[in-house]
Formats: C-alpha cells, sequence, structure tokens
C-alpha cells in the first residue's frame, strides 16, 4: 500500500473522510523524513502543520528552567496523528519541543490548507473536531493518569498505546513520562515479565 492510501485508509478510520472528499486534500500533503533528534516543532516555535506518522516515534516534552531536566509529556507513534495542538490552532509560541526519537517519516498539511477544507467540507470540519476532541481527552487522560493511576497501569496504557516504544526509546524516557525512577521501572517491568 502506498504512503497515501495509508493515510487516506486511516483518515476514513478517524474521521470517515471518504474519496471524493480526500481528493480535496490529497496534493496538500507533503512527505517529509526525519532524522533521530530533529524537531518537528520546537519551544517557542508556531506548530503551522498537522502531521500523520508513518514510522517512527516523536516525544513532546519540555525543560524544567531552575534543573534544566527534561520531563516528557507525550509520545506520537506510527499511524498517529501529530500536532502541538495549543500552538496549532492559537497560532501562537509552543511551550513544549516536539522531537524524533527514531528516524521517523510523515505525512504533513499546513494549517492554511485544513483552513481551506474546513470550508470546503463538512468532512473535513469533522476531522478538525475530531483532531480537538483527541488534543483535549490526551491532555485530561494525562492530567487524571497522574493523580488516579498506579506506576504500574500508566505503564500497561503507555504499552497500549505506543506497542513498539519499548524498543525503540531508551528506558530513561519511558521513566520521564510515566513520572517514575529508572529502578522503578526496571521492577514493573520484571513484574510483567513474570506474569
Amino acid at each position: 500500500m502506498s504512503n497515501i492510501d495509508l493515510l487516506k485508509h486511516a483518515l476514513h478510520d478517524f474521521a470517515g473522510i471518504n474519496e471524493q472528499e480526500f481528493v480535496l486534500s490529497a496534493s496538500s500533503w507533503h512527505l517529509k523524513h526525519y532524522k533521530k533528534g530533529e524537531f518537528f516543532n520546537e519551544y517557542r516555535s508556531v506548530c503551522k502543520h498537522v502531521g500523520f506518522i508513518l514510522d517512527g516515534i516523536f516525544r513532546a516534552y519540555y525543560v524544567n528552567d531552575a534543573t534544566g531536566e527534561e520531563k516528557n509529556v507525550f509520545f506520537f507513534s506510527k499511524h498517529q496523528l501529530i500536532v502541538s495542538y495549543k500552538s496549532f490552532v492559537t497560532q501562537t509560541p509552543c511551550n513544549y519541543h516536539t522531537e524524533s526519537m527514531t528516524d521517523s517519516i510523515i505525512l504533513y498539511i499546513q494549517i492554511e490548507s485544513l483552513n481551506q477544507l474546513y470550508q470546503q467540507s463538512h468532512q473535513w470540519e469533522h476531522f478538525g473536531r475530531l483532531v480537538a476532541e483527541r488534543a483535549f481527552m490526551a491532555a485530561m487522560n494525562r492530567m487524571e493518569d497522574a493523580l488516579f493511576q498506579t506506576p504500574e497501569q500508566r505503564y500497561l496504557d503507555l504499552m497500549q498505546q505506543h506497542p513498539d516504544i519499548y524498543n525503540a526509546v531508551p528506558l530513561y524516557h519511558i521513566s520521564s513520562y510515566l513520572g517514575i525512577q529508572g529502578p522503578s521501572l526496571s521492577r514493573i517491568r520484571k513484574r510483567m515479565a513474570s506474569r
């Protein structure tokens, strides 16, 4: 299956975008390769595009000004949408970095193209609403998980959402995302392996 066909199927599954409506967008999607360590969006830069990850893993993180410590907030992986949503919608500078953790490939669309699609098509408006809902839910889930879930539950959720992450990302990044120290992650993984 070609990259554009993969995108077409993903958008149909995600937002019900049919063949005719997808054609409206086809020329607006662009392929981009990222080397490990390259940024999808940087701190204090305005996010001007939404991406669909064909391959690879990205992390969103902020840096504590006082300690210089990096704190991972979100991961994005294969066949997921990637966007710095608040920055994208408000067209204001982003509060965090979004960096490729591996060599990665995305198809992306610029905000100007999406805004035109929203005006042309109810299906594309529906897509925009679903992206907003997903971004809101991701932020709420992160906050609620930190309050109500054990580290082990957060670990299991991460494995379900990003099944390839443990083979591609150093464990200290996963510990940072889960809000635990490395030895605690090792104990959780050992318990999971023994089940």
